[in-house]
């Protein structure tokens, strides 16, 4: 597992980091899941990404669990405000983000998190108030650096140069070989101003796996089959892409990999890409993501998936 220093901060995280969107859960399921978070930690593994609106703080709660007797300078915690907990708490203003860190250092069960991400941007609050209230929790000590999740590039620019206040030093923004909207602002943006991308999504919420074929209805239970994923995965299915996405296969195995793993050393290989987010509800689809960390792959392999793929969501 290599591991790389996170923009202008002195975080250093690995490759590829896990991340808790769908990852909680009760009784067999929690157990099974603290599972997937001590095996990614066993492999390499030291950034944990999670957020308080995940299970409504259940995410949260369950990573604390996971953690409990590791030393905590052994993990680079990260976790998001933003979306709402319940009818009235939500976005970024001053009383937000006091409220919210304090409701996720309670829930983690720690003094402090490495990295506090605004989930999205809020366009009901002021940059400045926002900025000055994040500002002031890194300066008490409750969190180290400041990052966003797909806010665009003119916010991130004026986040940077607002005087007097913390500087953003991460950004989380989806990408993947089927997602590649931030190298035409985002990236470029983030680079002038000294911020690493966290990216989420490397599998396309698992079409790039290629379990999905063209002309069958997802399995139930697969994220393909969930209404409440649809809204990420739909512009996916169609045949085309999913035709296109299973061309890809005889390169990954050119490579060593398959699929998912090569889908994920795609985003790797980008010098903008600090770590990769994965999730996984098994601790073999840990092990399965994690054999794409360290691999030094022929960029002509990518460039013909990156051919193929181009123009297939038809």
């Amino acid at each position: 597992m290599r591991h790389h220093r996170l923009g202008s901060s002195d975080l250093v995280v690995s490759e590829i980091s896990l991340g808790t969107w769908l990852s909680y859960g009760q009784g067999p399921d929690r157990q099974r899941l603290i599972a997937c978070i001590h095996r990614a930690l066993d492999l390499g593994v030291n950034l944990l990404d999670t957020a308080n609106v995940y299970g409504f703080g259940e995410a949260e709660r369950l990573l604390a669990e996971a953690l409990t007797g590791r030393p905590r300078d052994s993990v680079v915690i990260a976790t998001k405000l933003w979306g709402p907990m319940n009818d009235t708490d939500r976005g970024l203003s001053r009383a937000q983000v006091l409220k919210q860190i304090d409701g996720s250092l309670q829930r983690l069960k720690t003094d402090y998190v490495d990295l506090y991400q605004c989930h999205r941007y809020d366009d009901d609050t002021p940059l400045g108030e926002t900025m000055q209230a994040l500002s002031d929790i890194v300066r008490q000590g409750k969190v180290r650096y400041l990052g966003f999740s797909e806010w665009p590039a003119d916010k991130i620019r004026e986040a940077q140069t607002m005087t007097g206040m913390e500087k953003f030093v991460s950004s989380q923004p989806q990408y993947s070989l089927l997602w590649r909207d931030p190298e035409s602002d985002v990236f470029p943006a983030c680079q002038a101003e000294g911020i690493g991308q966290l990216i989420w999504s490397p599998l396309a919420q698992g079409v790039l796996t290629g379990k999905y074929a063209p002309d069958a209805t997802p399995p139930g239970g697969a994220r393909g089959a969930s209404v409440e994923m649809s809204k990420y995965t739909g512009r996916w299915f169609n045949p085309a892409t999913l035709s296109a996405v299973q061309r890809l296969k005889p390169l990954a195995a050119e490579a060593g990999l398959n699929l998912g793993q090569f889908a994920i050393a795609w985003t790797l290989a980008n010098p903008h890409v600090t770590s990769a987010i994965i999730g996984a509800s098994r601790p073999e689809q840990v092990d399965d993501n994690l054999a794409a960390a360290g691999r030094d792959i022929d960029p002509a392999l990518f460039a013909e998936a990156e051919r193929i793929l181009e123009g297939s969501e038809a």
